[in-house]
Parts: C-alpha cells; structure tokens; sequence
C-alpha cells in the first residue's frame, strides 16, 4: 500500500513525471512509513482548458493544478501525520508545477482494512496472518 492517484493540468511531461514520482514516493515512505515496494501510482492529464476553478479555466489563468488521492489503510497514520504530508506534497508540487494555482487538492483517504488490499488479499488479512 498505497495507491496514489494523481491528476495533472496541462499535457504530459514524462520528465515531470517522473520527478514527481520520486517526490511523492519519498515523502509517502518518509512522512506515512509506507513501504517503497508496494507504492503505486497512476498519472492522468487533464487539459487546462478543461480544469475549472472558481469559473474560469486554468488555461485562462495561465496557471496549473493538480489533485493526488492516496488511498491507506484506516488507523495506519495519525492527523498529525496526514497534515504533515498534505503540506509536504503541495510544497513539492509547487515547486515542480510552474504557476501552481492554490486550488490543487491532496485527499488522504482512510480505507477500512477489510475494504482495501492488493494481491488478492486484504490489508485485515495480511494483519491477521503476520
């Protein structure tokens, strides 16, 4: 675990790709105590003439924006925690994304252990059977 879902203004940038990648696996290990091995993560591009904040279009407001959703296991970090990554990853994004429009969202999502796994198995299973 974790899954992380992330969407991206604008057209894709392998390079930025990556680099965010890295970033957001370092942080994920770093602040959540998530393991490398198991962290996944899924790019989508939406167009800037598509992404509206606020009743206008990012490609109006020659800005960008982005939306990650990390999927972990419930009880697994603490507030204290989760508020430490939110910041850590709007931070690194910002410093990644030119002209980062503060309308960029990071959701934590706290999946029931018997709700959510990988390999066929659920992360209750896996604590059941360590």
């Amino acid at each position: 675990m974790p899954h992380i879902a992330i969407q991206l203004s604008g057209p894709r940038h392998a390079e930025r790709q990556q680099q965010i990648s890295q970033a957001i696996a370092r942080l994920t290990q770093d602040i959540l105590g998530k393991r490398p091995e198991v962290i996944a993560i899924a790019f989508t591009q939406v167009a800037a003439q598509d992404w509206w904040i606020a009743g206008h279009t990012l490609e109006e407001l020659g800005q960008s924006a982005f939306q990650l959703d990390i999927s972990i296991t419930d009880e697994t970090n603490t507030k204290a925690e989760k508020a430490r990554y939110l910041q850590a990853v709007y931070d690194t994004m910002a410093s990644l994304m030119p002209q980062l429009h503060p309308v960029s969202y990071v959701h934590v999502i706290d999946a029931r252990a018997a709700a959510y796994g990988y390999g066929g198995k659920t992360q209750e299973y896996r604590y059941h059977h360590s």
